[in-house]
């Protein structure tokens, strides 16, 4: 099984197991601690005193801070003892391993088959525009499906 099957089949059983494709609900259901205030980044994960934790910015939007959240989540998940920022305009577009796989995760948790489908006649601006998304993460998630890993 390939790493996008393994975090679909993940997202899928969170959806499943705890009713809701919420990052903030899914992580506490896993007992991830997260708080928002004043962060240099947009969102960090941290792995202290054998606890996990997030950190979002308050300046983030309601959506924004969903992406992140999401994203940080699947580095709580998969990456449990690194150190993990997030910083905007450059995260999204980073072709490491750990962020790579995050951004797959998130895309995945937050824009379901269901969303693509509603929108699937209108631009990928317009998708934009209308769910608050950022386009890398959209893109990301077309082109999963476009591949066959809905």
């Amino acid at each position: 099984m390939g790493e996008i099957e393994r975090i679909k089949r993940l997202v899928s059983y969170y959806k499943k197991i705890y009713g809701t494709n919420n990052p903030f609900e899914i992580a506490d259901h896993l007992g991830i601690l997260y708080q928002i205030g004043n962060c240099k980044h947009e969102g960090c994960y941290m792995f202290l005193k054998n606890h996990r934790y997030i950190f979002l910015s308050n300046r983030l939007s309601g959506v924004e801070l969903k992406v992140v959240m999401a994203h940080e989540l699947a580095h709580a998940i998969f990456d449990r003892k690194e150190n993990c920022y997030f910083i905007r305009n450059k995260t999204l577009l980073l072709n490491s391993k750990t962020e790579h796989r995050a951004n797959h995760f998130a895309a995945h948790l937050l824009i379901d088959d269901d969303l693509l489908e509603y929108y699937e006649d209108f631009t990928r601006e317009q998708f934009c525009n209308c769910t608050g998304f950022p386009k890398e993460l959209i893109e990301l998630r077309l082109k999963q499906k476009m591949q066959g890993v809905n």
